[in-house]
C-alpha cells in the first residue's frame, strides 16, 4: 500500500515548490542562488505574489483532488467544470494554453483537441503542474491505471500526446515513490509503457546524463520541465537541495519546482519539508467563495486522497 506520509509529502512538496519558485518566474538561471547564497531559500514573495502564496499550479491540483474525492473517482466533466469556473474567476496566473481551452466555450471532451487542431502546439507543462493530487489518488491502482488516468486528465486541457505521456510518467514515478521504492530506478520500466510515438523523446530527457542545458525548448514545455525535475532529484541529496536546484534553473520556476517538489516530497516525506515554508504556505482558490487553504488543509486533502475517501 502507498505510504500516507509520503503522499502528504508529495502534495505539500508540490505546493511549497510552487510558492518557492513563483517570485522567480521568467528569471535567469542563477538568480535564486544569488538571492540565497547559502542555499537556504525562503518563501520570499515578489513578482505579485505574497510570501508563501501558491499559484495556479497548486490551485488546479486542489480542484482536481477535491473532484476525485467528492465524485468518488475520475469524473472528467466535473473536473473540467471546476477548472472552467476557476478560470472564469480571474486567477492571478493561468497558463495561456489552459486559459484558451477553458474559456473557449467548447465541451469538455473536445475543447483541448480543437485547440490543438487550430494552434498545432499543446505540449506545455500545465498538466504536469497539477498532478500531485491525482498521482496520490491513483497510486493504489497499479501502473497501468495510474498512467491511463494521468493521460485522461492531461487531455482535458492539452491536445498533444506528449503532455499526456509526460503526466503519465510523473504519476507512475510518484506511485513508485509512495511504495518506498526508488522512482529513478523505475524509469526504464515506466518508459516501456509510454506510447511508442513519444517514447524515444521522453527517454532522452529522462536519461541519467541529460542536463537542463541540453533542453531544446523553454522549460515551460512538458519535456524539459519533467526532465529538469528528475535531474534535480537525481543530482541532489535532500528535499531542500532539489527545490533550490529546480528554482535556480530560471524560466518557469514555479512549475519546475512544483513538479520537483511532487517527486522529492514523495521520496523524502513530509518531515523533510521545512516548517519555515509550511507556516507561510497558503492557497487562494478563485471561484470558490474566497476559500484559502493552509498547510493543514493540504495535509488532510493528501491523506484523504491516499486512502481513497
Amino acid at each position: 500500500m502507498p505510504d500516507i506520509d509520503r503522499a502528504v509529502g508529495a502534495v505539500l512538496g508540490s505546493a511549497v515548490g510552487d510558492a518557492l519558485g513563483a517570485p522567480f518566474e521568467f528569471g535567469l538561471p542563477g538568480v535564486f542562488r544569488e538571492r540565497f547564497p547559502d542555499g537556504i531559500g525562503e518563501l520570499c514573495g515578489g513578482g505579485g505574489w505574497d510570501p508563501g502564496e501558491a499559484t495556479d499550479d497548486t490551485q488546479m491540483a486542489v480542484l482536481l483532488g477535491e473532484s476525485l474525492l467528492e465524485r468518488g473517482g475520475l469524473d472528467l466533466p466535473d473536473v473540467f467544470d471546476r477548472f472552467r469556473r476557476w478560470a472564469a474567476a480571474d486567477p492571478k496566473d493561468i497558463g495561456l494554453q489552459t486559459e484558451q481551452v477553458l474559456s473557449g466555450g467548447d465541451a469538455w471532451d473536445v475543447a483541448a483537441a480543437l485547440h490543438f487542431q487550430v494552434e498545432g502546439r499543446a505540449a506545455g507543462n500545465g498538466s504536469l503542474m497539477r498532478a500531485s493530487t491525482s498521482a496520490v489518488y491513483f497510486a493504489t491502482r497499479g501502473r497501468t491505471e495510474t498512467m491511463n488516468a494521468a493521460r485522461l486528465i492531461a487531455a482535458l486541457t492539452h491536445g498533444d500526446g506528449a503532455a499526456w505521456e509526460g503526466t503519465a510518467i510523473l504519476h507512475e514515478l510518484v506511485r513508485v515513490a509512495l511504495l518506498g521504492e526508488d522512482p529513478l530506478a523505475a524509469l526504464p520500466a515506466t518508459l516501456a509503457e509510454v506510447a511508442r510515438a513519444h517514447r524515444e523523446r521522453w527517454a532522452g530527457v529522462l536519461a541519467p546524463d541529460w542536463h537542463p542545458d541540453d533542453a531544446t525548448e523553454f522549460n515551460g514545455a512538458v519535456w524539459p520541465c519533467l526532465g529538469s525535475a528528475v535531474w534535480a532529484l537525481r543530482t541532489t541529496g535532500s528535499f531542500e537541495e532539489a527545490l533550490a536546484a529546480a528554482v535556480d534553473l530560471g524560466g518557469d520556476t514555479d512549475t519546475v519546482a512544483a513538479v520537483t517538489g511532487t517527486l522529492a516530497g514523495a521520496v523524502y516525506g513530509p518531515d523533510a519539508v521545512p516548517a519555515r515554508w509550511t507556516t507561510l504556505l497558503h492557497v487562494p482558490l478563485p471561484g470558490s467563495g474566497g476559500r484559502v487553504l493552509r498547510t493543514e488543509d493540504l495535509r488532510n486533502l493528501a491523506r484523504a486522497l491516499a486512502s481513497g475517501h
